[in-house]
């Protein structure tokens, strides 16, 4: 059997924690940013978790995360 092929785009968006969960970036960070609050932005450096409902489809993309 031949080994699989990772999604490279997917790959690069996201990193598995200890305990076995998907980290992601979060979204809206890139531009229109002078509307948003100081707090927000800030909010939004941080990492988030992958919903469960879509980390099943992430693994099966990310065969070897």
């Amino acid at each position: 059997m031949p080994k699989m092929k990772t999604k490279r785009g997917a790959a690069k968006r996201f990193k598995k924690t200890g305990s076995g969960k998907i980290k992601r970036a979060k979204a809206f960070t890139s531009h229109i940013l002078t509307k948003k609050s100081t707090k927000r932005k800030r909010n939004l450096r941080k990492s988030g978790l992958v919903d469960p409902s879509n980390a099943k489809t992430i693994r099966k993309i990310l065969p070897y995360l």
